[in-house]
Parts: C-alpha cells; sequence; structure tokens
C-alpha cells in the first residue's frame, strides 16, 4: 500500500504577522521586522510544529501605502541563512525578482544557501509585482515592465539559472592530494547560453548542491503566471477566498502540466491561510476584534489602494458602493486586482466592507473559530482536490503560530493527514520532490546504454 498523502505547510514569516496593526498589539515586538532572534524563535516554532519550510517574502520598493512590516526588512536570501543555522530540518524559502537581478548572481546565491543549510533551500521565483510603481526607480530604469513581458524574461532568466545548477556533475569535484587532480574536466560543463534577454557563459563557482538544486516555488495565478509554474515551478502559493475557486484554481493549473511533460505529482499548490483560533468561538471572536481594534483607517484604506492601481480610497467615504469607484488596470499582481473585481461585481460591497475584507486575515468563517473548526476546513479543503497543503500567513506571530501549532497540528496528526515526527532531511524530501537529474549526467547514462 502507498503511504497516505499528507498536507504539506509552509510559514509565511512577516515581522510581527500579516495583519496591518498587529505591531500595535500590547503583545507585540514592535521591531521584529529587524531582529534575526526574533525570525529564528519564530522558525523554530514552526520546526516543533513540523512545518515543510519557512517563507520569506520581499518587495523592492516603499511608499507610504506600504504595510508597517515591509517598511524596515532584512534582505530574504541572507534571512534564510541565519534561519538555516538556528533550525534543523525546516526548509528555508526567500524571495527573488527575475526583474531585477543577474541568473548568475541568484544561482550562486540559492546554490551557496542550499549547500550551507545541508539541501533545505527553495527559491520563490517572481517576477516583481509594482504596487507602488516606484520599483524601477530603484534600478536605473524609467519604467516597470509590463506584466507578460516580465513573465516572458522569467522563462529565460530560469533556464539559465538552471543550466548553471548542472554545471557540475555529482562527482566533478575529485580532490585527489596524490595526484594533484582537483576536478574532473569531462565533468564541469560551460552554459554559454544566447538568448534574448541574458547571455552567460558560465560555468558556475559553486557545485552541485544536496538538492540538485533548490526547490522552485512561484506565486503567480494570471494566466501567464500558471503558465510559467506549468512549465518550471515544484510549488506553487496561492490564496484564493473560496473553496470553490481554490479548486478550479486547482485542476485548472495541473491541467496545464501534460504539455510541458510533466506529472501533477511533480507540483504542489499550497493555498494561502490566516486563521484565527480560540478554545472556544467566543474566544475567537475576542481575537478578532482585539486585532480589529489596532487598525487606523487611513493606513489600512492606502495600503488597499496598493492592490488596485493606486486608487486613492481615502477621498471617498466608507458608505460609497465600491462599484463607483473609478477602478483602473495595474501592472501589478493581476490575480488579486481580478479577485478584488470579482468580489466587487458578486457583493455589492462598501468601500469600508471592501477593505475589511480584502486588508484583513481570516475573512473565511471556517478559519475563524476552534481548532476542530479550522482543522476541519483544512482537511475539507486538502482532501478534495482544492490544495496540497497550505502557507499559513499568521495574522500576528507568535500568538497566531502557537494557537496552530498548540491547537490545530494534534487534530492533523490524529487524522493521519500531517507528519508526526520528520522522516526527511532536505526540503525536497520534506515535500516528497525527487531530485532533479543533471542534465549531462543523464545524457552520458542514455548514451553509454545506447552502444
Amino acid at each position: 500500500m502507498s503511504a497516505q498523502r499528507q498536507i504539506k505547510i509552509g510559514l509565511y514569516i512577516v515581522g510581527t504577522g500579516m495583519h496591518i496593526g498587529s505591531w500595535r498589539l500590547p503583545q507585540a515586538q514592535a521591531d521584529a521586522s529587524i531582529d534575526v532572534g526574533f525570525y529564528k524563535k519564530i522558525a523554530l516554532e514552526a520546526e516543533r510544529g513540523l512545518f515543510d519550510a519557512a517563507f520569506i517574502a520581499d518587495s523592492l520598493a516603499i511608499d507610504e501605502n506600504s504595510h508597517s512590516q515591509i517598511l524596515n526588512r532584512f534582505d530574504p536570501t541572507v534571512l534564510i541563512t541565519a534561519i538555516a543555522g538556528a533550525t534543523t530540518h525546516i526548509g528555508v524559502v526567500a524571495t527573488a525578482s527575475t526583474t531585477y537581478n543577474e541568473p548568475y548572481t541568484l544561482a550562486r546565491q540559492f546554490a551557496s544557501v542550499d549547500i550551507i543549510s545541508g539541501g533545505r533551500a527553495g527559491w520563490n521565483v517572481v517576477t516583481t509585482a509594482d504596487a507602488t510603481g516606484l520599483t524601477a526607480l530603484n534600478f536605473s530604469r524609467k519604467e516597470h515592465t509590463l506584466h507578460d513581458d516580465r513573465y516572458k524574461i522569467a522563462e529565460e532568466f530560469i533556464d539559465v539559472v538552471k543550466g548553471l545548477w548542472d554545471s557540475w556533475e555529482e562527482d566533478a569535484f575529485i580532490r585527489n592530494k596524490e595526484t594533484g587532480q582537483f576536478y574532473d574536466p569531462d565533468k564541469v560543463h560551460l552554459l554559454n547560453y544566447e538568448g534574448e534577454f541574458f547571455q552567460v557563459r558560465g560555468p558556475l563557482n559553486i557545485g552541485r548542491t544536496p538538492q540538485g538544486h533548490p526547490v522552485l516555488f512561484q506565486a503567480g495565478s494570471s494566466i501567464p503566471g500558471q503558465e510559467f509554474a506549468a512549465r518550471t515551478a515544484e510549488a506553487v502559493f496561492s490564496h484564493k477566498k473560496s473553496f470553490e475557486d481554490a479548486r478550479s484554481f486547482y485542476k485548472q493549473l495541473k491541467g496545464r502540466m501534460a504539455k510541458y511533460g510533466r506529472k501533477e505529482t511533480e507540483l504542489l499548490i499550497l493555498q494561502g491561510i490566516s486563521p484565527i483560533i480560540g478554545r472556544t468561538e467566543a474566544e475567537a471572536a475576542e481575537k478578532a476584534a482585539l486585532l480589529e481594534s489596532t487598525i487606523i483607517q487611513e493606513q489600512a484604506l492606502r495600503f488597499l489602494s496598493g492592490y488596485v492601481g493606486n486608487v486613492d480610497l481615502t477621498a471617498y467615504n466608507l458608505d460609497t458602493p465600491a462599484s463607483e469607484v473609478a477602478w483602473r488596470e495595474v501592472n501589478s499582481i493581476q490575480s488579486d486586482f481580478e479577485m478584488i473585481q470579482k468580489i466587487i461585481r458578486e457583493e455589492n460591497l462598501t468601500i469600508g466592507q471592501l477593505y475589511s475584507k480584502i486588508s484583513n486575515v481570516a475573512t473565511n468563517g471556517s478559519l475563524r473559530g476552534t481548532p476542530e473548526q479550522v482543522a476541519d476546513t483544512l482537511t475539507y479543503w486538502f482532501e478534495n482536490s482544492a490544495c496540497d497543503g497550505f502557507i499559513f500567513i499568521p495574522p500576528a506571530l507568535p500568538d497566531s503560530l502557537t494557537d496552530f501549532v498548540d491547537l490545530v497540528v494534534p487534530i492533523l496528526q490524529e487524522r493521519g493527514i500531517y507528519r508526526t515526527e520528520y522522516t526527511e532531511t532536505t526540503l525536497r524530501g520534506h515535500l516528497g520532490l525527487s531530485i532533479p537529474e543533471n542534465r549531462y549526467t543523464g545524457q552520458r547514462s542514455r548514451t553509454s546504454h545506447a552502444l
């Protein structure tokens, strides 16, 4: 018999939490976003809960509308190295942009973290959604690259990076002190890539990593984003507001993989969740009310405006129907914009209600309640083809995470759909993903078998 399929869970870490007012809670550490000790503590708590990975997001520009916890924070690739050194099992995933980086640089950085961590690194591949409209100005450019063009660049970028990760075969380094031969020249390979956007010679100046290469994550839900994921990604983050939307996305994305010669099991889809958990429904409601009390209305509306084309929502009365706002198209997170427009069309919300639904967390009633209620929702989504697992986006840290680890995880374990111990040592092992074959080793093997 095959082992029972199990839920995968990653932790999204952003300072004091994703709720926009979380830093104002009495118990919150207001400077958490720049305290490496805090991040280590949170990652260890997630490891206690047997999470698959700790995930660090990023942005490359800020303005007065930005979420408080991204105004002042570490570079993700540097931070996950520190987290890896403080933990033993949990994977470490950092966000890095294909629009504002060079392939050689990122290939080297993530290979380095994979070796340093003993095979626990992942790269969240983003094309950079520019909600501020300012990112290009930080990189000597006049304007942000258009949405679909960013994905064209990303396709080529990934091809280069994966080629560089194959520079050295697994046994290329001999290090024979007697003969003086440090490596086998037949097992190191130039890339000599010539494309529309990149020209890269190679080889990479770091060898093959414990995972073959770091796990590739991706978060785009637009059509170009789905095509990119179906061809390249090994895990995808999504954030659908309903079970029906999540299941539809799951079927649609998995259905795109065959044309790229991939099996559906080679890609995991993880849905974002932000539960508010209480031992009783009343306690959960109290926690939600406390979070609501931290919100400063103008700040929240400005934050929301970044998702809807930077429309100045503060110019409207909160009772104004959202359908009356002069929305405009965005060159940012297209799937978020489309989701918001769908909500406006279907739910006839006011500006104030829209802000509460989008800017807040745990708007899904089944994710605001007792541990059993939350576990029931996760189980239902997982067992009915809406996801392979979840990205836990805590409203407030560390409390939301501790609640989940102490109260929800044991229920999932009792149901046999969540691990009771780590049985693997790498992130690929945790996720059930195979080690990618080095293209040159594979070619040599196929040639020898043909002779």
